[in-house]
C-alpha cells in the first residue's frame, strides 16, 4: 500500500530529526568535555546547565546587569539575584567575573541552604582544561587554607559558647541600668551626669561589638536567629540599621582595603590613604583638602564625627532610599526608649545633648579600634590575591590581653576575624597559632602590634600618605 507524504508530515519529520541531532550533539559535548571555541558562539541560555566556559569568557560578565561568579568550578549567572541578596548586591558585584569560592565559604555557615538558591542560577561549569584558580592565584595557598579551615572546624572552633554571649549582653544591659539607677537615686547633678555619659558610651561601644557578632552569623546555629537578634541589638539597643550595616560591612570583608570596593577606605575625598591613592591624586592635581596636613585634621573630622554625623545621616538615608521600614521601626524603638528614660531628668533638648556627647565618645572608641588594623596596612586597587594573602595584606593584630579583648570586642584578632568571619570571637585566640604557622609556611606577613603602637601607626600612615600626595602634586 502506498503512503503519500503531506507537506505537514515533512515538517514534523524534519523537526524530529533536528531535535534528535541537537540532543545527540549535546550528549557528545558533555562526554568529550566540550569545545571551548565552539561554545563561545552560544549564549548561556542556549547551552543549558552542562555548558563549559573558559576563565576568559567568565571574566567578560563583570558589569552591572551582567554578572557571573564561579563557586567550586560551577558558573552562576547572578545578574538578577544580586537584587535579592541578603548581603547586598555590591558584595557579589565585587566578585563578578571571578572565582568567589573562598568568599562564599567564608560568609555562609549553612552552605547547604545557600546552594538551594544557587541551583536555579547555574549556567555551566569551568572547562576541564581550566584551573580552579583565576588570575594566577597560588593553588598551594588556596588548598592549604582550605585544609586549615577543616582542621579548625574539626577542633570545634566554629562552635559557640552560649554563656559568653549571654554574659556579654548582660553586661551591656547592666551598664544601661546603672546609668538610670544613678539618676533615679541621686539625681542629675554634674558628677552623676558625667558617670552616666561614661556608662552609656561604654554600653554603646560594647553593644556595637555584640551586634557585630550577630551580623556575622557567628552565634546561633540558625542564621534566622542571628538575623533577628542582630536587629534587636543594632536597632533597639543602638539605634541603627541591620541592613545598612550588612550591606556596608560585608563589602569591607569581601575586598578589604581595595580602592573603589571597600567602603571603609572611601574617605569622601577628605583623606587619601595608602601609597597608591595619594600619588594618583597628586598626579591629577586634585586638592580637595590640604592632604599634607591630614594627620592633623584627622583628629577633628575622623574620631569625633564619624558616628554622630556621617553614620547617622547615612543610616537614615539608606533606610529611606531602600524603603526599609522594618529597620526603621527598630530604629524608632531605640529613640522611644531613650527619650522616655532621660527626658524626665534632662528635658528634651538636654537629652539630645546627652546623647550627642555619648555618640562623640563612642565614635572615638570605634574609630581608633577599627582603623588601627587597616589604615596602616596596604591599600591598593584590585590585585586578585588568594583569600589568605588579600586579608593579611589588609589586616594586622594587636597583642592579646583581657583588656584588649574586651576593649576591642576581640578585634585585636583582626586577622583571624577576617579569615573566618563566622567564627565565634572567643575562639580567635585558639585559631591564631595555626594561622600564623600557615602564614610562615607561605611567606605571608603576620603582623602583631601593641595597642599604643597600632594607634600611633594610624597617624604615621596618614602623615606618610600626605607627603606622597604633596610630592606627586608638586613634581609629577
Amino acid at each position: 500500500m502506498r503512503y503519500y507524504f503531506k507537506p505537514r508530515d515533512v515538517v514534523v519529520i524534519a523537526s524530529n530529526i533536528t531535535r534528535f541531532l541537537t540532543e545527540l550533539t549535546a550528549k557528545c559535548h558533555k562526554t568529550m568535555g566540550g569545545g571551548g571555541h565552539q561554545t563561545d558562539q552560544l549564549s548561556a541560555g542556549d547551552r543549558g546547565p552542562y555548558a563549559v566556559y573558559t576563565w576568559e569568557e567568565v571574566q567578560k560578565h563583570s558589569r552591572r546587569g551582567d554578572q557571573w561568579v564561579v563557586v567550586e568550578r560551577k558558573v552562576y549567572n547572578v545578574s538578577e539575584w544580586v537584587k535579592r541578596h541578603p548581603g547586598g548586591r555590591r558584595v557579589i558585584g565585587h566578585y563578578a567575573g571571578e572565582d568567589a569560592t573562598e568568599a562564599f565559604t567564608a560568609f555562609h555557615p549553612d552552605q547547604r541552604l545557600v546552594r538551594k538558591f544557587l541551583k536555579p542560577l547555574l549556567v555551566g561549569e569551568l572547562a576541564p582544561s581550566e584551573s580552579s584558580e583565576d588570575h594566577k592565584k597560588n593553588a598551594a595557598i588556596v588548598e592549604d587554607f582550605r585544609a586549615l579551615k577543616e582542621q579548625l572546624e574539626a577542633k570545634g572552633l566554629f562552635r559557640t559558647n552560649p554563656l559568653f554571649f549571654v554574659l556579654h549582653l548582660g553586661h551591656v544591659l547592666l551598664l544601661e541600668a546603672l546609668s538610670l539607677a544613678l539618676l533615679w537615686n541621686w539625681g542629675s547633678g554634674w558628677i552623676n551626669t558625667i558617670l552616666c555619659i561614661l556608662l552609656l558610651a561604654t554600653a554603646q561601644s560594647q553593644a556595637g561589638w555584640l551586634q557585630h557578632d550577630f551580623g556575622h552569623l557567628s552565634v546561633f546555629k540558625s542564621s534566622c536567629w542571628d538575623h533577628l537578634v542582630h536587629k534587636f541589638v543594632i536597632g533597639h539597643l543602638k539605634g541603627a540599621s541591620a541592613n545598612w550595616w550588612n550591606h556596608r560591612h560585608f563589602q569591607h570583608h569581601a575586598k578589604p582595603n581595595v580602592i573603589s570596593k571597600d567602603p571603609d577606605v572611601n574617605m569622601l575625598k577628605l583623606l587619601v590613604l595608602g601609597n597608591v591613592e595619594p600619588v594618583e591624586y597628586g598626579i591629577k592635581k586634585l586638592k580637595h583638602m590640604p592632604y599634607n596636613h591630614q594627620h592633623k585634621y584627622f583628629f577633628l573630622i575622623g574620631p569625633p564625627l564619624l558616628i554622630p554625623v556621617y553614620f547617622n545621616i547615612h543610616i537614615l538615608q539608606t533606610m529611606y532610599i531602600q524603603r526599609d521600614w522594618v529597620d526603621f521601626a527598630w530604629y524608632l524603638t531605640y529613640y522611644a526608649r531613650y527619650f522616655s528614660c532621660y527626658v524626665p531628668y534632662y528635658g528634651f533638648l538636654g537629652s539630645i545633648v546627652l546623647l550627642t556627647i555619648v555618640r562623640f565618645l563612642e565614635s572615638h572608641w570605634f574609630v581608633w579600634v577599627t582603623q588601627m588594623n587597616h589604615i596602616p596596612m596596604e591599600i591598593d586597587h584590585e590585585q586578585h590575591d588568594e583569600w589568605l594573602t588579600m586579608q593579611l595584606k589588609a589586616t594586622c593584630n594587636v597583642e592579646q590581653s583581657f583588656f584588649n579583648d574586651w576593649f576591642s570586642g576581640h578585634l585585636n584578632f583582626q586577622i583571624e576575624h577576617h579569615l573566618f568571619p563566622t567564627m565565634p570571637r572567643h575562639n580567635y585566640v585558639h585559631a591564631a597559632p595555626m594561622v600564623r604557622e600557615l602564614c610562615e609556611k607561605h611567606g605571608v606577613q603576620y603582623q602583631v602590634k601593641g595597642l599604643w603602637e597600632a594607634w600611633c601607626d594610624i597617624v604615621r600612615s596618614l602623615r606618610t600618605s600626605g607627603k606622597l600626595w604633596l610630592d606627586a602634586y608638586l613634581h609629577k
